[in-house]
């Protein structure tokens, strides 16, 4: 049954379900246009539920950054019930999530430093807004192409539904965990208070299952919570010498151990610059790429290269460009 929302947002499928709310696919009427609306379960206002609504739709409304799900508009629906809900109306991402993507396996490590890159980005914009996540998991990671032309997937992160102000009043009962069982960092599983620190922890979770294809704490909600109290989570050697020190920082259990955000968006940058180098083909140390059949130092016509001046004298496939003239021509 299709839902007409603030007398302009049309639904049409159902996307997803979750505890507290239903996320469809919808046509904004005016814009025509599509877009995702985000349904919640009608609620009082003194609940928790309710409180968890209304940060989430003030935490969105105040973000903008290429990694997170943007928020177009948010009102309130009655049914013909008489039951109140609130929706919020956000971009449609047309794709899969992480942890659908990852049902296949694990996913070449070029891609999880790319992936890994561009959620630490995200998180780092939110940690400079004072926003904690707090529930960085596959689920929440949807993946996208850019375009038609699109060369690999965009991560975006979504679900602000336990999301806090870093320096504002918890929106739950003082103790509760809240996040999920296989990604919570030892803070969240001890009901501890958390900050930015421990959506590095998450992450470090989910890009080690994107390498290795396995969650490092599975199991029922408990066993998963508390396994994290008693020991690390396994890095495999096989993943590289990088790979292994970053991601042991980033799940040690002493939280002042952990990386920023930022740092680890440059690290897994630098990963993946250092990989690309050492390609066949890849740039040398002048910046120019190898042409097949040439010296190292001489072009097609055996003219000597710039050694790495972009000026001219740099062979492209078949195509030279020649060295600029000694000086400009007199026009008259």
């Amino acid at each position: 049954m299709t839902v007409l929302l603030g007398n302009r947002y049309q639904t049409t499928d159902l996307l997803g379900v979750g505890g507290t709310a239903s996320v469809y696919r919808a046509v904004d009427r005016n814009l025509q246009r599509d877009v995702a609306v985000k349904i919640f379960n009608a609620t009082t206002s003194d609940d928790d539920d309710y409180r968890r609504q209304h940060t989430e739709t003030i935490l969105l409304s105040t973000l903008n950054h290429p990694g997170l799900v943007t928020l177009h508009d948010a009102g309130m629906h009655e049914d013909q019930e008489g039951r109140t809900s609130g929706f919020l109306v956000m971009e449609l991402v047309d794709g899969e999530d992480l942890r659908q993507l990852l049902k296949r396996g694990a996913l070449p490590a070029d891609d999880v430093a790319q992936l890994g890159a561009d959620l630490a980005d995200a998180l780092a914009y939110i940690h400079s807004e004072g926003v904690v996540h707090r529930d960085v998991k596959p689920a929440n990671i949807l993946m996208f192409h850019s375009g038609d032309n699109g060369t690999r997937l965009y991560p975006k992160l979504t679900d602000f539904g336990i999301a806090r102000m870093v320096e504002a009043t918890t929106a739950t009962a003082a103790g509760a965990t809240i996040g999920t069982a296989n990604y919570l960092s030892p803070e969240q599983a001890k009901g501890d208070t958390v900050d930015e620190r421990s959506d590095i922890y998450s992450l470090g979770l989910v890009l080690l299952e994107c390498l290795t294809g396995e969650k490092a704490f599975p199991g029922p909600v408990v066993e998963a919570a508390l396994a994290r109290l008693l020991r690390d989570p396994e890095v495999p050697e096989s993943l590289g010498p990088e790979w292994v020190a970053l991601l042991r920082r980033m799940t040690a259990r002493d939280p002042s151990l952990r990386p920023d955000a930022h740092d680890v968006a440059l690290q897994l940058r630098s990963q993946n610059d250092d990989r690309a180098e050492s390609r066949p083909g890849a740039p040398d140390a002048g910046g120019m790429r190898s042409s097949p059949g040439a010296g190292p130092d001489r072009g097609d016509d055996g003219d000597a290269l710039t050694g790495g001046a972009i000026t001219g004298g740099v062979v492209t496939g078949n195509v030279r460009i020649p060295h600029p003239p000694a000086r400009a021509p007199r026009i008259s």
